[in-house]
């Protein structure tokens, strides 16, 4: 079987032929390499040298690098031996007797879940697996620490139930936000905020890519990459990659494709601005109906959405009461 490796970006796909992922290529692996944030990389590494070790609790937007800080917090933990990762699927099972099949990563030092997958039973996964972690010992003898870290993924995407079951038996976790977790949990972890990077450390970390796979990149287009991307660092690679197959010398003017939900985001919001009023609503809403409903029904449906100070609840009460069962 052949297998063609690519990505779908703004209703465009892209195919990758003789060439790897950028965010692989410059995707960093210690504190030391990364270029922005350095209190931060410096706090994290004296941690890791510390005998103590707390239980720590990185948030902030998407993007900014939080996995990635918390990869290179275990490289310098443990060294290379986090590099070598498995992936396992285990079973868990419900008080229902239902069985839960959620994917883990792990190396010999670490485990990685995202016990959200889980649904409503997240409590039985947390539960089950701390248990288990709690009764096994570091495989390596030599290794710098004895304890093995638990990194969670989502964590505020869990139940609250979950979330007092790890409250107990902690080891580390990975967060958006913190205002989802119960203050037992934050209280207990050392707040690791991972902040947006601005555009100037988006484009020295651009550039340093394009340097190291030897190839230029025009500070416009720099600059124009990380102005689109927010200091979001993985969008910015994603776009990154679109514009290189589009124009591999990344001159000239550069029109950076948006993903289709952005597309239709800003459509609202220009029609929002346009109009403010219930008719624009009640227009758009209207057109839409006439399109599912029968031939015969499309001349009542226009005209009650026409009627003088016409309220948008009481015309869908008027079209769902004739049209049920017929729309599709």
């Amino acid at each position: 079987m052949d297998w063609v490796i690519g990505w779908w970006w703004s209703g465009r796909w892209y195919r990758m032929e003789g060439c790897t992922w950028l965010w692989i290529s410059w995707m960093k692996t210690t504190l030391d390499d990364l270029h922005y944030h350095q209190s931060l990389s410096i706090r994290l590494k004296s941690l890791a040298a510390s005998a103590d070790f707390p239980h720590m609790l990185f948030y902030g937007p998407s993007g900014a690098g939080k996995k990635t800080r918390i990869n290179c917090t275990l490289r310098q933990l443990f060294g290379s031996g986090v590099e070598k990762l498995k992936i396992d699927q285990r079973v868990f099972i419900s008080p229902s007797k239902r069985k839960l099949e959620i994917n883990v990563v792990q190396s010999n030092f670490h485990i990685e879940i995202t016990p959200s997958e889980a649904g409503n039973y997240d409590r039985v996964v947390i539960q089950d697996l701390l248990k288990e972690i709690a009764q096994t010992q570091q495989v390596d003898l030599n290794a710098k620490h004895r304890f093995k870290v638990i990194v969670i993924n989502e964590a505020d995407s869990l139940s609250r139930d979950a979330q007092a079951a790890l409250r107990r038996t902690m080891e580390k976790y990975m967060s958006n936000i913190t205002s989802k977790l119960i203050a037992p949990i934050k209280s207990g972890c050392l707040l690791m905020r991972v902040a947006a990077s601005n555009t100037e450390e988006m484009q020295i970390v651009l550039e340093h890519v394009a340097k190291k796979l030897k190839f230029d990149l025009p500070e416009e287009a720099s600059q124009q990459i990380a102005e689109d991307s927010g200091g979001n660092m993985r969008k910015a690679s994603l776009v990154f990659q679109a514009l290189k197959m589009q124009s591999p010398d990344l001159s000239g003017s550069l029109t950076i494709a948006k993903p289709d939900w952005e597309i239709y985001c800003h459509k609202v919001a220009d029609l929002i601005v346009q109009e403010q009023s219930p008719a624009r609503v009640l227009e758009t809403v209207a057109e839409r109906v006439v399109e599912r409903v029968d031939e015969a029904m499309k001349a009542d449906v226009m005209h009650w959405a026409a009627f003088y100070i016409y309220h948008l609840e009481a015309w869908v009460v008027k079209v769902m009461a004739p049209s049920h069962g017929q729309l599709s």
